[in-house]
């Protein structure tokens, strides 16, 4: 079996990869490959919103091993189509992939459906990085933080995202946040289990699934 997760872009897969080796390393044991990949080509979420949803059902159709994720940023809202929750983003992703399976002659068929899942990061990637504040202490080479964020971190909104937030954190201490630097290295420094608790919206779910998979029976 093969789990492909597409995510927005670079930093993001990066992150993923270190944090959640563990995670992959034992589904490879029982015969199951986790793989990320970065967005198709254009505006990065549009691009996992709107063109991931039909690669999804190509794939799935051509091989019947696979199952495809998509894993975007929640922020910004509407792009691509209107929505501001994660149920609005996932329903109008689902809406595109039913199509794409329509124009293919297989609609309905639930065992393709069930090979296309949508999670979310609430609102980005960074969520993350706040909630793993040893880790970013260390990065940033402080004792303390002055926390001017929401617990838990998912109830941050689309007006001051969690991206905001570090890359403010970092300017305050004068450096500048590259976040295919700087993810990867924070979260290297933590348990994927511990972050799921705190971002028990959005993340938890994904990790949830992840852990939850097998190969058919």
């Amino acid at each position: 079996m093969k789990v492909i997760i597409y995510v927005e872009g670079p930093s993001d897969k990066a992150a993923m990869e270190v944090l959640l080796m563990p995670l992959i390393e034992l589904k490879l044991k029982q015969g199951i490959t986790i793989e990320f990949f970065d967005a198709p080509s254009g505006d990065k979420k549009a691009s996992v919103l709107t063109k991931v949803p039909i690669k999804a059902v190509n794939m799935i159709m051509n091989d019947p091993s696979v199952a495809v994720i998509a894993l975007p940023d929640l922020y910004p809202r509407n792009k691509a189509f209107p929505h501001v929750t994660f149920n609005e983003m996932s329903a109008g992703i689902q809406d595109r992939f039913h199509k794409a399976l329509q124009q293919r002659g297989v609609a309905n068929d639930v065992r393709l459906e069930k090979r296309f899942h949508v999670f979310c990061f609430k609102h980005d990637l960074e969520a993350l990085l706040l909630t793993a504040e040893d880790a970013l202490k260390k990065r940033l080479c402080v004792n303390t933080l002055k926390r001017t964020w929401k617990l838990p971190v998912e109830e941050q909104n689309h007006d001051h995202p969690p991206k905001r937030i570090i890359e403010n954190l970092f300017k305050q201490n004068n450096m500048r946040y590259k976040d295919t630097a700087d993810a990867p290295a924070i979260l290297a420094d933590c348990e994927y289990h511990d972050l799921a608790l705190r971002c028990p919206q959005c993340f938890k779910p994904f990790i949830d699934f992840i852990e939850g998979l097998h190969i058919p029976t």
